[in-house]
């Protein structure tokens, strides 16, 4: 079965490495807004852009945080994983720093994002969610590594909830 995922990731830091993790082909993903619809949505402000998250988020059974470097310290990220969570998503991240960007460079790893996150219980969202780190250094090897796993990530995340 084809799962609809969301994905949530840091725009302007982390677009290209994202593009390249949403172009694996084994999930059907939410479909990347063009520079025009985006801008369009901005000029709604926070309430035009919580809109947009919603709506994004309808219909998808899990949510895939791609974690780069300023991730975690994301507004509208932490308010996609806190949506996520609360309506029974299933959540993980895949670290993505070592993905080459468009200048040819990889990144540094950022914080995990759901450590930003307490559960009722008093235990951190990290506990749940889990976060993949690819274990190779090449941007190749890593792709290869995602693309290998993504799909059953993806039905880990679902089944955990």
């Amino acid at each position: 079965m084809t799962r609809k995922v969301f994905y949530s990731f840091h725009y302007q830091r982390d677009g290209w490495r994202a593009s390249k993790i949403r172009n694996i082909g084994v999930v059907e993903g939410n479909p990347p807004a063009s520079d025009n619809k985006w801008e369009e949505v901005l000029r709604g402000g926070d309430a035009g852009i919580q809109r947009w998250i919603d709506a994004q988020l309808e219909n998808r059974t899990c949510t895939i945080v791609l974690i780069g470097a300023e991730t975690a310290n994301r507004r509208w990220v932490k308010y996609e994983i806190e949506k996520s969570w609360n309506s029974g998503k299933g959540v993980f991240g895949i670290r993505i720093h070592k993905i080459l960007d468009h200048k040819q460079q990889t990144s540094i790893a950022g914080a995990n994002p759901f450590d930003g996150f307490s559960l009722k219980d008093g235990r951190k969202l990290s506990t749940l969610a889990k976060v993949y780190d690819p274990p190779y250094a090449s941007s190749a090897d890593v792709y290869d590594y995602i693309s290998k796993n993504l799909a059953g990530w993806i039905e880990t995340a679902i089944a955990d909830r």
